[in-house]
C-alpha cells in the first residue's frame, strides 16, 4: 500500500470513530449593519456578543457563517438601516427605531408615554412581549420585507441637564430646550421652547447660547462632556426607552436552513442580555463622572414629575390616532404596554392608557 493511500485510510478511520463528518461545511456569507460607530453600545455587541453566539450556536450544524461588519455609516446611514436591509444591502442589522417614527410607530409606543418607567430592562421585556403578543408589530417590519429576530436595546433613563438649576417646571418658562425626534413632545404644556436637536451638536449649541439645555440620557451625556456647558443635571424620570431592534432581511431569512434560523434569534437574545448588562454598570458610571466633573446631580420631586406630565397634551392619543389611520393597532399596543408597565409595578404619574 502507497504512503498517501495509507494516509487516506487513516484519515478516514479516524473521522469515523469521532463521527466527524469529513464533507466541508457550507459558507453564508452576512453583512450586518448599523449606521453608529461601535463606540456606542449597541453596536459594541454587535461585535462582542451576536457574532461569537450565533458562531457558537452553529457548530456542529454544517454551517458557518463569514461576517462583514458594516457600521459608522460605511453602509447605511443613521436612519438609513430599515432601507439598507429591505433593498437586500445587508442581511441582518440593528434597526434604531427611534429615528423611524413613521415607518415603525407601534415600535415607538415608549416616546409617547414618557415618565412610565426607568427600568431599560422592563422595557425592553414588555416591548419584546408585545411582538409576541399583537401581530400588528410584526406586521410593520413585514412590510418592509424585514424579519423580526427577538432582540433589541432600550436607552437608559432620559433625565434634563441646563445651564440654569430646575426645581420645578416653572423655571423652564421661555428656555429653549432641545430633544431628539419624539420626545420634543415632552416639553409641550411647560413654558419651555422646545427644539429637535442632534447630540453631535449639542455642547457646541449649549455652549453658544442656542440652547439653554437638552434632554438626553447619561450615558451618552458622560462621553459628550455635557455637564461642562450644562452642569445642572436634573433626574426627571422621563424613562428608559426601546430604540432599536435586531432584525434581518426577510426573503434571504427565510431561504435559510433552521439551524441558522435558530442561531440568528438565539444571538439576538444573547445581544439584549448582554447590552443590559453592561448598560446599567455604565449608568452609575456615567452619573458619578459628571458629578466629578463639575456637574450637580438634583432629583425633580414626585410632585413635579406628576405636574409634569399632568401638564403635557394627548400625546399618546394622537400617536395612537394616526398610526391606526396607518391600519395599526397603535390602541391596543398603547393600551397592553402601559398594563404591563402598571403590572411590574412601574410609577406611572399619569396613566397614558385608553382603557
Amino acid at each position: 500500500m502507497n504512503t498517501h493511500l495509507r494516509r487516506a485510510l487513516v484519515a478516514a478511520t479516524f473521522l469515523a470513530s469521532t463521527g466527524v463528518s469529513a464533507q466541508a461545511q457550507e459558507e453564508i456569507s452576512v453583512t450586518l449593519v448599523n449606521g453608529h460607530p461601535p463606540v456606542f453600545l449597541w453596536v459594541k455587541h454587535l461585535t462582542e456578543t451576536y457574532i461569537p453566539t450565533v458562531n457558537k450556536a452553529l457548530e456542529g450544524s454544517g454551517y458557518t457563517i463569514a461576517w462583514s461588519e458594516a457600521y459608522g455609516g460605511t453602509l447605511a446611514a443613521v436612519g438609513g438601516e430599515l432601507e439598507a436591509l429591505e433593498d437586500g444591502l445587508a442581511e441582518v442589522g440593528v434597526v434604531p427605531t427611534v429615528f423611524e417614527p413613521t415607518a415603525l410607530p407601534l415600535q415607538n409606543v415608549s416616546y409617547f408615554t414618557p415618565f412610565s418607567t426607568p427600568d431599560p430592562r422592563l422595557v425592553l421585556e414588555t416591548v419584546n412581549a408585545l411582538h409576541e403578543s399583537v401581530p400588528g408589530m410584526i406586521d410593520s417590519w413585514e412590510r418592509y420585507d424585514v424579519e423580526y429576530l427577538g432582540g433589541g436595546f432600550a436607552l437608559d433613563n432620559y433625565l434634563l441637564m441646563t445651564n440654569f438649576p430646575v426645581e420645578s417646571i416653572d423655571d423652564l418658562s421661555g428656555r429653549r430646550i432641545a430633544a431628539p425626534g419624539p420626545a420634543v413632545n415632552w416639553l409641550e404644556g411647560t413654558g419651555a421652547v422646545g427644539v429637535a436637536g442632534n447630540l453631535t451638536t449639542y455642547y457646541n449649541d449649549i455652549q453658544t447660547g442656542v440652547f439653554d439645555g437638552v434632554i438626553v440620557f447619561p450615558t451618552a451625556a458622560a462621553p459628550a462632556k455635557l455637564q461642562e456647558v450644562a452642569p445642572h443635571i436634573t433626574i426627571t424620570d422621563f424613562g428608559a426607552q426601546y430604540a432599536g431592534s435586531v432584525v434581518a432581511n426577510k426573503p434571504w431569512f427565510d431561504e435559510q436552513p433552521e439551524a441558522v434560523q435558530a442561531a440568528l434569534r438565539e444571538g439576538a437574545k444573547a445581544y439584549t442580555e448582554a447590552y443590559l448588562q453592561e448598560q446599567n454598570s455604565r449608568v452609575e458610571a456615567a452619573l458619578a463622572g459628571m458629578q466629578e466633573n463639575g456637574g450637580t446631580l438634583t432629583t425633580l420631586s414626585d410632585e413635579e414629575k406628576a405636574r409634569w406630565a399632568a401638564a403635557l397634551p394627548q400625546i399618546a392619543d394622537t400617536w395612537a390616532k394616526a398610526a391606526e389611520a396607518d391600519d395599526l393597532p397603535a390602541s391596543e399596543v398603547l393600551d397592553a404596554y402601559i398594563g404591563a408597565l402598571k403590572e411590574a409595578g412601574a410609577p406611572l404619574p399619569r396613566d397614558w392608557s385608553q382603557r
